[in-house]
C-alpha cells in the first residue's frame, strides 16, 4: 500500500515547527526518522494531513554533557548516540541495549527520541528511559515542559505529548560512581522487537529491574536490598504482578518465565559488572 495524499514541510527552525504542529493539532505527524512514521503510511493506519521534517533545524542533532545528565536532541540517531565516544562511560545500560535495536540501517535512520515517542512496550530505548527515570523536554507554541519518564509512557503506542508538541530533547541521568548496569533480552530474530527485555541498576544495596514486553509499557520494581537467596521469590512476584497476555510471539506464561530467567541473570551480572568511575 501507498500513503494517502499529504502535505509536507520543513521548517528551519524549532519556532517553526511547533507553529506548524499548533496550526494542524492531530492531523500533523513529526518526521525525523521515519522507520516507524513510514510503515504506519504505507499501511495507512495513520492519515495526517501533514508532515513536519525537523531534520534541518539547527541544535536538534546533538548530544550535550549537561553534569549529571545527557540531552540527547530530537534529531540524533540511534546510530549517532551508539557512535557518540563517551556514551559507554555515561550511559552504560543504553550502550548495551542499543546493538539490540534494530538493525544497523535503521539504527542509521531512527531517533533516539522517535523511539520514546512511539512508545513501543517492547522497545528498548523506552526501557531505558524507565529504569533511568530520565524525562522528554516538551516544546510548544504554548511554551516549555519536562515530563518524566513514568509520566511520559502511558500505554501502548501512548505518551503523554499533546498533538502541538515537538519532543525537543530527551535527558538520561549519567551513571553515578558505584553504580552498575545489565541489559538482557530474549527476541526470535535479531533486530526483532524484544519478547522480553530487561535492564538492572545496582546502587550499593539496592537494586531496580526494568521489563519490557509483557506490560503495556515498561516497568520498574525497586528493591532496598536484594539478597541472593531472595532472588527468585522476588522476581516470581514481580512476573506474577505484571500479568502480561498470549499473542501470536509469545504466551504469557512464556513472557513470566522469561522475566524470572532473564531477571535473574541482569541482576547477578550487576553484582559482578565493573562499577561506574
Amino acid at each position: 500500500m501507498k500513503p494517502a495524499p499529504f502535505d509536507y514541510v520543513r521548517p528551519e527552525s524549532i519556532e517553526e515547527a511547533v507553529a506548524a504542529l499548533a496550526e494542524h493539532g492531530d492531523e500533523a505527524r513529526v518526521l525525523a526518522g521515519g522507520q516507524s512514521l513510514m510503515p504506519m503510511l504505507n499501511m495507512r493506519l495513520v492519515r495526517p494531513e501533514i508532515l513536519v521534517d525537523i531534520n534541518r533545524i539547527p541544535g536538534l542533532a546533538g548530544i550535550d554533557d549537561e553534569g549529571d545528565c545527557i540531552a540527547i536532541g530530537g534529531a540524533v540517531t540511534q546510530g549517532d548516540l551508539a557512535d557518540w565516544p563517551d556514551l559507554a562511560a555515561t550511559l552504560p545500560v543504553v550502550a548495551d541495549a542499543l546493538p539490540h535495536v534494530g538493525h544497523f540501517q535503521t539504527r542509521n535512520r531512527g531517533t533516539v527520541c522517535g523511539s520514546l515517542c512511539h512508545a513501543d512496550p517492547s522497545s528498548e530505548l523506552p526501557l531505558c528511559l524507565a529504569l533511568l527515570d530520565g524525562g522528554i523536554e516538551l516544546r510548544s507554541a504554548r511554551g516549555v515542559r519536562t515530563v518524566s519518564a513514568d509520566e511520559f509512557q502511558q500505554g501502548i503506542l501512548t505518551t503523554a505529548k499533546a498533538p502541538d508538541e515537538l519532543a525537543v530533547r530527551a535527558r538520561l541521568p549519567k551513571a553515578r560512581q558505584g553504580e552498575r548496569f545489565a541489559f538482557r533480552e530474549f527476541h526470535l530474530r535479531h533486530g526483532d522487537f524484544a519478547i522480553v527485555a530487561v535492564a538492572a541498576r545496582r546502587a550499593g544495596d539496592a537494586v531496580s529491574l526494568a521489563v519490557g514486553g509483557v506490560a503495556d509499557r515498561p516497568e520498574v520494581c525497586h528493591w532496598e536490598s536484594l539478597p541472593d537467596d531472595a532472588v527468585d521469590d522476588a522476581l516470581n512476584d514481580l512476573a506474577w504482578a505484571l500479568g502480561g497476555s498470549d499473542d501470536i510471539h509469545a504466551t504469557a506464561r512464556h513472557r513470566r518465565q522469561l522475566v524470572r530467567h532473564l531477571g535473574r541473570q541482569a541482576i547477578a551480572a550487576t553484582a559482578g559488572n565493573r562499577a561506574a568511575a
